[in-house]
C-alpha cells in the first residue's frame, strides 16, 4: 500500500492507498481485487477487503463504498450499510471514528481527504465526469457543513492513469475547458490547455494529465494543502488495475484497487 506525507501528519486519521497486491484474487483479477462490481468470486472481494481493513488496524465490517457512478453526489456516512444498500455516490464523508470511506478505482482519481482538528475525513471517485461535475467541490462543502474548515483540509490524490498513457480524442479538450484546442496552441502558449494536454502521436489527439485537473479542481475548491502519489495504473502493471489497459487487450473485466481514509477508533 501507499501513504502521503500529507495525511501521515494529520493526527487520528489512518490511510492507504492500495495497490493490487497482497490479496487472494486469481486470473484478471490476481490479487487485491476489492469491487463487489467486477466478476471476481464474492468471496475472494470479501477477504480481500478485510485484508485491507486489517492493514489499517480495523475490521472488516468498518469499510464503507458506494455505488460509483461518476456523479457528483456525496453520502454523509453514520454507520456501515449492506452492499446491496450501498447509494448512487462518488463522495463520502464522516465523523464517526473507526468507519473506513472506500473508493475503488482502475485509472480514475481517488482523493482522500481530511481534517483532524475537526475530526472529518472524506473520499471522493474523481474520474474526468466526476471531475468536471464537481465532485471534490461537492465533498469539500459536505465536509464544511459537518464543521470541517476549508483551510485545514488536507487532500492526498492517489495511483491514477498517467498523461502519458491517457490519449484522448479531439473533441476530449472542448469538454474540459470548454473550448477546442490546436495542437499548435500547446507549444506556443503557457496555460491551462498546455498544463493539461500535450500532443499525441496521432494527428488531432491529445495526452490528458487526468491528475493534474484533478488537482486544479482540489484548488478551486479551496483547497490549499494538496499532494498526489507519483504513479502510472495502465503503465505499472504489476502495482495496478487498469480499465484502459484492459480494453487496449480486450479483456473482458478488470479488477479495482482500493483506498481508503479512517478516524482512528
Amino acid at each position: 500500500m501507499v501513504t502521503l506525507g500529507i495525511l501521515n501528519d494529520v493526527g487520528g486519521v489512518r490511510h492507504a492507498f492500495f495497490t493490487r497486491e497482497g490479496g487472494v484474487s486469481k486470473g484478471l483479477y490476481a490479487s487485491l481485487n476489492c469491487s463487489y462490481g467486477s466478476g471476481d468470486d464474492r468471496a475472494a472481494v470479501a477477504r480481500n477487503r478485510a485484508i485491507a481493513m486489517g492493514a489499517l488496524g480495523l475490521p472488516a465490517e468498518s469499510l464503507v463504498t458506494g455505488y460509483q457512478v461518476h456523479s457528483p453526489d456525496v453520502a454523509v456516512v453514520e454507520r456501515p450499510w449492506r452492499r446491496e444498500d450501498a447509494p448512487k455516490v462518488d463522495g463520502l464523508v464522516t465523523a464517526r471514528p473507526g468507519l473506513a470511506l472506500g473508493v475503488l478505482t482502475a485509472d480514475c482519481v481517488p482523493v482522500l481527504l481530511a481534517d483532524g482538528a475537526a475530526g472529518i475525513v472524506a473520499a471522493a471517485h474523481a474520474g474526468w465526469r466526476g471531475a468536471k461535475a464537481g465532485i471534490v467541490a461537492a465533498v469539500v462543502e459536505r465536509m464544511c457543513a459537518l464543521g470541517a474548515s476549508r483551510d485545514s483540509i488536507a487532500a492526498a490524490l492517489g495511483p491514477a492513469i498517467a498523461r502519458q498513457s491517457y490519449e484522448v480524442g479531439p473533441e476530449f479538450p472542448a469538454l474540459i475547458l470548454g473550448r477546442p484546442v490546436a495542437a499548435g496552441e500547446l507549444s506556443r502558449n503557457a496555460g491551462e490547455a498546455r498544463d493539461l494536454f500535450a500532443p499525441a502521436r496521432r494527428p488531432g489527439h491529445f495526452m490528458f494529465d487526468l491528475a493534474g485537473y484533478v488537482m486544479r479542481r482540489c484548488r478551486e475548491a479551496g483547497i490549499r494543502h494538496c499532494d498526489r502519489v507519483p504513479a502510472d495504473t495502465l503503465g505499472e502493471e504489476d502495482r495496478f488495475y487498469s480499465y484502459r489497459r484492459s480494453v487496449l487487450r480486450g479483456e473482458p473485466d478488470y479488477g479495482r484497487c482500493l483506498s481508503a481514509i479512517a478516524l482512528a477508533p
